[in-house]
């Protein structure tokens, strides 16, 4: 078997493939793994924190986001490894690799992210945050003031609401919920009970903050405050040794949707013993006596693979706190006032001007704002007699639900598919759905099996006799917060097609039929991935036929198998694919014979490059989609997506040089992927064009 996991050392990779016959797209060396390119993806995340032109506490950001990101990695993907392997099940990846050796690849690529980012830590960020007056003070320099000061504090706001616990058979290990700080103590000594002394686990509340302000103007951290005085809890006993330490755990739900009654109750049973999962990893201060470390993972039930010893803070994203705590804005990205499209202000006519023209927004460079006066001006208009709208990820304080809410108490028709299994926001989309219907909305979770990650707006307005349609898509959630930080492609129309073909989507989503023919979408899990194949095929024809041929798309992940062998055959045919993929990608760029034609960049920047545009050459025509759906299984095969065609010329063009023209530039700093499946950082030599610095200039100026 010819494996192919690209964070082996050079002489552990598989030899890549000589291609010499048609592609088969069941033959696992043709495919990169997922779990490990994710890993590279951190990787590169993690490169920013290093990068001395991103403003320093932005470089902490990224640092502690990749703390966040590892989290949901084995909160969710290596839980479900881990279950296979458990299980004797063999893996179901394109690429082939086993569970067990894939744990393994995962392990020693942790291993070396772990380590570079808590070096990046303690001898770059650390150190220069110090030398700019922001100091993270550890226990040892706090000055005579601060340590009367954290005394108090630790005695007043601290001591109360701590419980420790002896570990001994009348006190079982404490359940401890998922990614919590603790602390072990290791104890000697005769407590009031005669009690022979051991160890001690003291979980710390959640409800304490994470970060403090002392006098002086420094910052700490509660583990310091905490260990500073862990002898309090243990009056007369010795402590020995005391580490911080922190258990993460299986956080992927399961619900039988076929046989749940009601998916909103069975979802919100399972919420409860989420935090509560099977353990998959154990963090520990690398400084813990080795007994003591294996005696919390004989309790955890976990292996020694399972350890990982960190060189600071276990819970490394909750440095993040930092960067809303110092208030000093030449250490972070300069603000921006997110601009707005040609003859829109915030107090167009919006009905007004969609029967006259469509309006593209690209996000976060130009406002969220026009979507949100859409709504709020469909709630007030007497003449709209009906709204509908996916919810999928919107925020804990929605103006968008908001709205949606008071046009049902208006008695508007209003009608919401809202994706209760949104991963992690879950919760707060029962909230809203429970409200939605208690105001008098239409509510809908989907349909079994599949979730709705389509973004659809539709606005019904009466109109003398006739009913007008208008609408809104998206590439991004309806969330004014990621509309700040993700870059997303909107679009605003009153198409008569488009319109036509999300009412019959919705009707699809909260009805019961056959699959609704499509005049202008192309939605998953129907047409979606039929239509991509076809349109990469006829490029292929194209080539092979001696006519100029090309695709681009811009994507989160790539790693569907049909679409990644179907590029691979127009590779061969000579089309030229030029791919931006921020995340996962198994595809294997520049194998002569394969995918020569093939190249591939990642963007890494102060926005997260979220939005989905698919471009074909067509002759000439350049034939541009935008949707929600990335190139992925899940995507093209178990959700509900939809995706639009850009039609008129200007709005192509401008999509074309904002999604790919400016990242595709050869003075454009990027990632670029390589056959083994590294990625090379390139950095052009002389001036160079940072492509999200130049579509803030473009359509944020100051």
């Amino acid at each position: 078997m010819c494996v192919s996991w690209h964070d082996l050392p050079m002489s552990a990779r598989p030899e890549l493939p000589k291609i010499t016959a048609p592609v088969d797209p069941t033959d696992p060396s043709m495919y990169l793994n997922r779990e490990l390119s994710l890993l590279a993806f951190n990787r590169r995340v993690l490169e920013q924190s290093r990068d001395t032109d991103v403003p320093l506490l932005e470089r902490l950001r990224f640092l502690t986001i990749v703390g966040n990101n590892l989290d949901e990695f084995f909160e969710i993907r290596v839980s479900g490894v881990k279950q296979r392997l458990a299980l004797g099940l063999g893996t179901n990846a394109p690429d082939a690799i086993p569970p067990g050796p894939l744990l393994q690849a995962i392990r020693a690529s942790v291993d070396e992210l772990l380590r570079e980012q808590y070096r990046i830590l303690n001898e770059e960020l650390l150190p220069a945050l110090h030398d700019r007056g922001v100091c993270l003070k550890r226990r040892s320099l706090w000055s005579d003031a601060q340590r009367k000061w954290v005394k108090h504090y630790f005695r007043d706001q601290v001591l109360p609401v701590l419980t420790p616990v002896g570990l001994d058979p009348t006190h079982p290990f404490p359940e401890l919920s998922n990614k919590s700080l603790s602390f072990v103590a290791s104890v000697t000594g005769e407590d009031a009970f005669g009690r022979a002394s051991g160890l001690a686990v003291v979980p710390i509340p959640r409800s304490l903050p994470r970060v403090l302000r002392i006098p002086e103007g420094d910052l700490v951290l509660i583990s310091s405050v905490v260990h500073a005085h862990i002898a309090e809890l243990f009056p007369g006993m010795n402590i020995t040794g005391c580490w911080q330490f922190r258990v993460t755990r299986d956080s992927d739900l399961w619900i039988d949707e076929e046989e749940a009654e009601d998916l909103l109750s069975a979802i919100k049973g399972e919420l409860h013993g989420r935090p509560y999962g099977a353990p998959v990893r154990l963090e520990v201060d690398r400084n813990i006596r080795r007994k003591v470390a294996r005696a919390l993972l004989a309790r955890l039930d976990l292996q020694e693979t399972d350890l990982y010893e960190v060189d600071g803070p276990v819970n490394l994203h909750r440095l993040n706190a930092l960067h809303d705590l110092v208030d000093r804005p030449e250490l972070k990205y300069p603000p921006f006032v997110p601009g707005f499209p040609a003859g829109v202000t915030p107090k167009t006519d919006f009905f007004e001007l969609l029967r006259r023209q469509d309006v593209l927004l690209h996000h976060p460079y130009q406002s969220f704002q026009p979507v949100v006066e859409l709504i709020r001006q469909a709630v007030n208009d007497p003449e709209v007699l009906a709204i509908k709208q996916t919810l999928y990820r919107s925020g804990t304080d929605s103006p968008i639900a908001e709205a949606l809410l008071e046009a049902a108490r208006a008695g508007k028709a209003v009608t919401v598919v809202i994706e209760l299994r949104a991963r992690f926001d879950e919760a707060a989309n029962i909230h809203k759905a429970q409200r939605l219907r208690a105001a008098g909305a239409t509510v809908v979770y989907g349909v079994v099996g599949h979730k709705c990650h389509a973004k659809m707006l539709l606005i019904l307005r009466r109109e003398g006799k006739r009913i007008r349609r208008y609408a809104h898509l998206s590439t991004g959630n309806y969330h004014p917060g990621t509309a700040r930080a993700y870059t997303d492609i909107g679009f605003m129309t009153a198409d008569r097609d488009i319109s036509r073909d999300m009412q019959a989507l919705f009707n699809e989503l909260t009805g019961l039929g056959a699959v609704a023919p499509m005049a202008a979408l192309l939605h998953a899990p129907f047409t979606l991935l039929k239509g991509l194949l076809k349109l990469i095929a006829a490029e292929a024809a194209a080539a092979r036929a001696g006519r100029p041929a090309h695709i681009r798309a811009k994507l989160n992940s790539l790693s569907e198998p049909r679409v990644i062998a179907a590029l691979y055959d127009a590779s061969r045919a000579g089309v030229k694919i030029e791919l931006v993929v921020r995340g996962i990608c198994r595809l294997r760029p520049g194998i002569p014979g394969m995918s020569e034609n093939i190249h591939v960049r990642s963007i890494i920047g102060r926005f997260l490059e979220h939005s989905r545009v698919f471009c074909f050459h067509a002759g000439g025509e350049d034939i541009v989609i935008c949707g929600s759906a990335d190139w992925m299984e899940r995507n093209l095969r178990r959700r509900v997506e939809a995706c639009w065609p850009l039609t008129e010329p200007e709005a192509r063009a401008r999509v074309i040089s904002e999604s790919f023209d400016v990242h595709l530039d050869p003075a454009s700093p990027a990632w670029v992927l390589q056959s083994d499946g590294t990625w090379d950082h390139h950095i052009p030599e002389g001036p160079t064009l940072e492509g999200q610095v130049a579509l803030l200039q473009k359509l944020a100026p100051s």
